[in-house]
């Protein structure tokens, strides 16, 4: 037998028989784990309930396995990577373990799952090829988180970009009906829930630091880094320069509101700019051929067939 064939029979019936010994000891202990509900007299309900939360658990641990073994190598990276989490609204203590770990456990998914392609599919490839398969789905699976974090990131920060002029005319709305600052974020944090959520989190746990006893400064910078966006930087230096000269708060949050209306409106028309260069392409290659064959395409039949006999007949 070839060495690829073997390597893949061999990776086929490891993973059969790890995934095997997973599934007999997940369903020993969940089977163990109803009797003793039973037992006690504890309800149906609370018992799928405590059946979810069991392989929840499990599968946290799980993660927190693969995280151990996949430990960064510096403490800026871990910084790093919990900064980016906290920005796309993943504040747990445990989510960069729960990320590290997810990282190797898709790589090792990726891995197993290649292997049990047949070899006859992958058109019986040579040890190296066999090999960089291998390599390839597993960077594939560890690269995967990375892809989805920067991409939930850019959601919620688009998210944030577009709800913070509508809730700066909340504030100044709150602002000049007598409402002091705290007060007013607090209750544009509770306006904007259902229309806005990812801001009415953040400005929720902005009021939660206020009244934590944080000093005013502070929790606006601090809201300035968890969300990592020029306009929050540009608010809470414009807030921060207010409290501390004394100026009127009502009208800075109005033309502060009125230049990101016109930030806003202006991107949009660059966007909008753009489009005809980024149709170029799809009308070229997609649509004109389409047009062209439905158009032009009965009249070359035609053509064809009163041409060919012709010069045929010469």
């Amino acid at each position: 037998m070839d060495v690829p064939l073997l390597i893949a029979l061999f990776t086929f019936l490891t993973v059969v028989l790890v995934s095997s010994a997973a599934f007999f000891y997940v369903t020993s202990r969940e089977a163990l784990q109803t009797w003793r509900r039973r037992a006690d007299g504890t309800p149906i309900g609370s018992e799928a309930t405590g059946t979810g939360d069991q392989l929840m658990g499990q599968f946290h641990a799980l993660l927190e396995w693969f995280a151990r073994m996949n430990q960064p190598s510096n403490v800026d990276e871990v910084r790093a990577t919990r900064r980016r989490l906290i920005t796309a609204g993943y504040r747990s203590g445990k989510a960069p373990v729960f990320f590290t770990g997810a990282k190797l456990l898709l790589a090792v998914l990726m891995t197993a799952l290649i292997a049990l392609v047949p070899v006859k599919v992958l058109g019986f490839p040579t040890f190296s090829n066999l090999v960089f398969y291998y390599v390839l789905a597993a960077t594939c699976g560890y690269y995967a988180p990375v892809v989805w974090l920067r991409k939930a990131i850019a959601q919620r920060k688009d998210a944030l970009q577009r709800a913070i002029p509508d809730a700066l005319d909340l504030m100044v709305v709150c602002v000049e009906a007598g409402l002091g600052l705290d007060q007013a974020i607090t209750r544009v944090g509770e306006e904007v829930k259902r229309t806005h959520p990812a801001l009415s989190d953040e400005l929720n746990l902005l009021a939660l630091e206020l009244r934590t006893g944080v000093s005013r400064q502070e929790a606006l910078r601090n809201f300035a880094h968890r969300t990592d966006l020029e306009e929050a930087r540009n608010l809470v230096a414009l807030l921060v320069q207010t409290d501390r000269f004394g100026t009127s708060i009502g009208q800075a949050l109005r033309v502060h509101a009125d230049a990101m209306r016109t930030t806003r409106r202006l991107r949009a028309e660059e966007l909008a700019a753009k489009m005809p260069v980024k149709l170029l392409f799809p009308l070229v290659f997609f649509i004109f051929p389409s047009m062209f064959i439905v158009l032009l395409g009965s009249a070359v039949i035609q053509m064809i067939r009163v041409l060919f006999p012709t010069m045929n007949g010469q």
